[in-house]
């Protein structure tokens, strides 16, 4: 990964483009100034926070000062089909959830939003007694000496890095979906309530179907439209507001990232159809990109839209674009990537990173895998 600050020089920029270009997916490009300011909002002192950086797959940490956990993913789109079933799994045929009201009861999209958030937060709440549970085992039964050796002020505590020795222990639980959420919300806001094209009742009729002979077009995170990404800065801050600040066993506090390392895959497994017209068993988006086929608008639209989110009050976010080799061929197609970077850290994104890659190459990868060992996606 490389680190990019407002006075990094435009010649080490490019050249980190001009890598980039080549399809290996790397380097990654991260935000210095956002980065410094994520850890600062965390109660970092300011000369632990640019001591710094990023590390893992997008996360922050204050590298020698901070214990700093992942403690495992949540299915945010899973709690809005949670919300439209009355708490019931129907892909699994069990309760799982609290009851809300069945989906066609509902007279308001607000109704529908405090079913979410309600099943949201009892599903935070599940995952958080869990992880207390893990963190006293791995305190009590697995010691990382030479970790505590390591990180600042484990010796002088006397304690453990699993037990919270370090001068900050931070966890974090990582939102998955963000995408998918905001554009399944913003097809019921849209359709059923705002414009009555259809009911409630047709709707989970339509995903019960699969959406076999249905549908969609509403507005769709990605493309710069304030009514699709107003919905999701909704769903993002209510999932980084109810997790934000609780105490871990460790004497540190919770936050959130926005990754999901391959559990969008998983997690659209486990999941019927959505509002927003995605399939059964279809992956669910990744990161915070759009969801698949949503973004129409260009690169541009893309990083306005994930800019909306307030990413200084995460520990990281994830998002990936891709590219034709022709879109960035020659000197003015690095000028532009550069620019895109630049401008997407200067609307305070943390983490940008890129494709380049024509279709045609995947097709004969899926062909002839063996002939494309060396591809990276």
């Amino acid at each position: 990964n490389v680190q990019i600050s407002k006075v990094t020089p435009d010649k080490f920029l490019k050249r980190a483009c001009e890598i980039a270009r080549q399809g290996w997916g790397q380097p990654a490009f991260y935000n210095t100034d956002e980065l410094i300011q994520e850890l600062v909002n965390q109660g970092k002192s300011l000369v632990d926070a640019r001591n710094a950086g990023c590390s893992g797959c997008v996360e922050t940490g204050a590298w020698g000062t901070e214990a700093y956990w992942l403690t495992g993913y949540l299915n945010i789109p899973k709690c809005l089909q949670l919300a439209l079933y009355d708490g019931y799994d129907v892909m699994f045929k069990k309760q799982i959830g609290p009851h809300t009201g069945k989906a066609e009861d509902f007279k308001s999209y607000d109704e529908l939003w405090n079913a979410f958030k309600t099943q949201l937060e009892y599903i935070i709440d599940v995952k958080m007694r869990g992880n207390l549970v893990i963190e006293r085992i791995y305190a009590e039964m697995m010691p990382a000496p030479f970790l505590s050796i390591c990180t600042d002020d484990c010796i002088k505590k006397g304690k453990d890095y699993n037990a919270g020795g370090a001068r900050y222990n931070t966890s974090y639980i990582q939102g998955v979906g963000i995408g998918t959420i905001s554009d399944a919300l913003s097809s019921i806001k849209f359709n059923v309530f705002d414009n009555q094209k259809f009911t409630m009742k047709e709707l989970i009729d339509a995903m019960n179907d699969d959406f076999k002979g249905h549908e969609d077009k509403t507005p769709k995170y990605g493309n710069d439209d304030d009514y699709a990404d107003d919905i999701m800065v909704s769903v993002f801050n209510e999932y980084k507001d109810y997790i934000t600040g609780r105490p871990t066993t460790r004497g540190g506090v919770y936050h959130v990232d926005m990754l999901p390392t391959t559990c969008h895959v998983y997690f659209g497994d486990v999941m019927i159809a959505s509002p927003n017209g995605r399939l059964a068993h279809i992956p669910l988006s990744e990161g915070i990109s759009p969801e698949k086929g949503a973004d129409i608008n260009g690169p541009t639209a893309v990083v306005k839209s994930c800019s909306k989110m307030n990413h200084c009050e995460t520990g990281g976010t994830l998002l990936n674009q891709k590219f034709t080799p022709a879109a960035i061929a020659g000197e003015k197609g690095i000028d532009n990537l550069a620019a895109l970077i630049r401008s997407y850290f200067a609307m305070n994104g943390h983490h940008i990173q890129f494709n380049v890659i024509d279709r045609q190459t995947l097709i004969e990868a899926q062909k002839n895998p063996e002939e494309y060992k060396e591809l990276i996606v």
